[in-house]
């Protein structure tokens, strides 16, 4: 039996992430961390990581980019301890010391936990290397109109995933409204929409002469990323020290 720390339990992710552990017979919560202290069906609730007293396996993440290093301190003071992080917007600061901790960590991270759309980043290395130079690539991300970060981290992950294959040759562009020039063959534009209930949809656009391709993925519930983030943890149980990410759990 896993048991988890889930911090950020009450938000509506950390409720999702809740409701799926009630169906599941391979781990538990044994106590959340959310700012606000409110209590939570079922286990205690901290305002913060470091007065968790119950023994926890794997940290699972849903909570804001500032709590980072103290979630990276308490698996460090409590060897053994793995981390699923699955919040957005972390700093390139933050990525570097995720990758760092991993080195005496064992650390998930994914800036995306569903399953298809770790198929889309195949999909689009794969038509990247197919189409090549000769098409254009932008990309296009859609969600709800309470998301901070822009663009989300899944069209990064996609962006990266193409420049991979150009062998980290291509340039990000995210505003073209501001300049007056020509396209670049070698650009990748980004390009963000936020509004309603919009959950998540992603667009990988391939243009080229007198034909386009594109790659959708739309997510229709929240609820598959927490999916994803209790079999993260539970595939994290016992693991030793690195950087793991969906490849891994695929």
């Amino acid at each position: 039996m896993t048991k988890l720390l889930l911090c950020g339990c009450g938000g509506k992710m950390g409720q999702a992430v809740q409701n799926f552990v009630r169906e599941r017979t391979d781990c538990e919560i044994a106590a959340g961390v959310d700012i606000t202290g409110t209590p939570q069906q079922g286990f205690p609730v901290y305002t913060a990581v470091q007065e968790v007293t119950e023994g926890i396996d794997v940290i699972i993440d849903f909570s804001h980019p500032s709590a980072l290093s103290s979630i990276l301190d308490y698996c460090r003071e409590h060897p053994g301890t793995a981390a699923v992080l699955c919040t957005t917007g972390y700093s390139p600061e933050q990525t570097a010391e995720i990758r760092e901790s991993a080195k005496a960590l064992p650390l998930f991270y994914s800036r995306n936990m569903s399953l298809g759309v770790n198929l889309l980043i195949d999909l689009a290395k794969k038509a990247e290397s197919v189409l090549g130079p000769s098409f254009d690539v932008e990309i296009l991300e859609m969600h709800h109109n309470q998301k901070i970060d822009a663009p989300s981290g899944t069209a990064l992950m996609l962006a990266d995933a193409i420049d991979s294959v150009q062998e980290g040759s291509m340039k990000y562009v995210y505003d073209r409204h501001s300049q007056r020039r020509k396209r670049e063959k070698n650009e990748i534009g980004l390009h963000s929409v936020r509004g309603g209930t919009i959950v998540g949809e992603h667009q990988v656009i391939f243009s080229g002469q007198h034909e386009v391709i594109t790659l959708v993925h739309s997510a229709q519930s929240k609820e598959l990323f927490a999916s994803g983030a209790i079999n993260a943890a539970v595939f994290m149980e016992g693991k030793d020290a690195g950087l793991y990410s969906m490849a891994d759990l695929l």
